[in-house]
């Protein structure tokens, strides 16, 4: 228990440190934009009076340091800087935010079960048909951008001409579980779909040779060849060592299904991280694009330590480490 306890120390210690290093990274990129925050508050009319003594008011005339200081106690506040638009920009991040992590975990959760079961099977029928269909799949699936897939999953399935008609081609408004379970479930579909098939087919390929390494081991013939069936030596042993390696790859597709829901939400118009995004780009909003991607890359940061927490629950002999 003291190792476990010292390990999950460590990675709780490296959290701050990640999360400092990354406020510091965005600020410095986002504080040599040409956008005049001033500017955009006041509107193109304000006088240069105006926007002197707005710049003073807000601690845009400070020093570059001084600025990173009190970035950090507002973050600590929750606090992220207010928009063009004179709206906090955590007003926005907290309706736009769930959205997108419901997306990335429905996604997550679709890209495992298809990985698990289509990585299983192909190592159980190593160098046999259902091997080399699934390689096929696998490969086919990797190789398809997620932004493509969408748009085939809209011509194929949504309510646009020629479509089956089942899924909606656009949101208009985003439904919640809690009130509509039906609504929801065939609103967030099409977009998991497309996110899910290529992590999918990434990780197939990581599941099946970690699986074909554990099953060539000494110990799975000696288990087998002692008697003991062969499933419950897959299920009890060789499926919880292979596991280690995708999940180690699991963590860093995180990132790839958080960046790729951004441009879905785009695609099926879900007024969530990616319009925000979007939104300020367009406008030049320097502080709702500097929260909106602080958010994002924090709650990267932090779906990676509890990965890489993952380790504990799926072999013990990580705990020694």
């Amino acid at each position: 228990m003291t190792t476990l306890l010292r390990l999950i120390g460590r990675r709780l210690i490296a959290l701050p440190l990640m999360v400092l290093g990354v406020t510091l990274l965005v600020f410095l990129v986002m504080s040599f934009s040409p956008a005049d925050p001033a500017r955009l508050a006041l509107g193109e009319a304000a006088s240069q009076e105006a926007i002197e003594a707005y710049r003073e008011r807000n601690g845009l005339n400070d020093p570059l340091l001084v600025r990173y200081v009190t970035f950090l106690g507002g973050l600590l506040r929750g606090d992220l800087g207010v928009s063009a638009g004179n709206v906090p920009v955590t007003d926005y991040v907290a309706t736009a935010f769930p959205i997108t992590l419901q997306l990335t975990l429905v996604g997550l959760v679709l890209a495992v079960v298809l990985a698990l079961v289509l990585g299983i099977v192909a190592a159980l029928y190593r160098d046999r048909w259902p091997d080399q269909l699934i390689r096929i799949l696998s490969i086919a699936a990797l190789a398809t951008p997620s932004f493509w897939l969408a748009i085939l999953l809209i011509q194929w399935l949504s309510t646009v001409p020629g479509g089956a008609g089942l899924y909606p081609a656009v949101i208009p408004r985003w439904v919640p579980f809690s009130q509509d379970p039906g609504v929801w479930l065939n609103n967030i579909s099409l977009p998991a779909i497309a996110l899910a098939v290529p992590v999918a087919g990434s990780l197939t390929r990581v599941v099946r040779t970690s699986m074909v390494e554990e099953l060539d081991r000494d110990y799975v013939r000696t288990a087998i060849g002692a008697g003991i069936p062969k499933r419950i030596v897959i299920a009890r042993n060789v499926l919880r060592n292979a596991l280690i390696t995708p999940i180690t790859v699991l963590g860093l597709r995180v990132g790839y299904l958080m960046g790729g829901a951004v441009i879905i939400e785009i695609i099926f118009n879900i007024r969530a991280m990616g319009q925000l995004i979007l939104d300020g780009v367009t406008r030049n909003d320097v502080f709702l694009v500097q929260g909106v991607t602080l958010t994002v890359a924090i709650a990267f940061i932090v779906i990676n330590i509890l990965v890489d927490l993952l380790y504990v629950v799926v072999n013990p002999r990580i705990r020694t480490v």
